[in-house]
């Protein structure tokens, strides 16, 4: 099992950038894909981007070439590494761990067994 708290959410403005940091308060992440996602209110959550155990990575059209994920087994902690934010970027932004399996979807929130609470981000324009 294990415990994710994230950090790094504030309120900032278009073109500015944040660095989320995801940590495991229990556990170690160097077991799992991880994952972040976003939730704007009213709508569904949505995958942002993931890194394998084996350091591969993925993201969303709307986030490539602005958001970076990386991971640091040695600190625990996952980081989403975000520029050029725009107004669409507000949400809240959760980290996620998912156990690698056969047939895992990164991309799909069900897929993945662990939350944390969410870190707000505020993009103003």
């Amino acid at each position: 099992q294990v415990q994710l708290v994230e950090s790094g959410g504030g309120l900032v403005q278009t073109g500015d950038s944040l660095r989320l940091s995801c940590a495991a308060s229990s556990g170690t992440l160097s077991s799992y894909h991880m994952g972040w996602f976003c939730q704007a209110p009213g709508k569904q959550r949505e995958f942002v981007a993931a890194i394998r155990l084996s350091g591969s990575t993925y993201s969303a059209d709307s986030v490539k070439g602005r958001f970076t994920i990386s991971r640091d087994n040695a600190k625990n902690t996952i980081y989403l590494q975000m520029n050029s934010l725009n107004p669409e970027d507000t949400a809240v932004y959760y980290c996620a761990a998912l156990t690698p399996s056969f047939g895992n979807d990164l991309l799909r929130p069900s897929d993945y067994r662990y939350w944390g609470q969410g870190t707000q981000v505020t993009v103003s324009s």
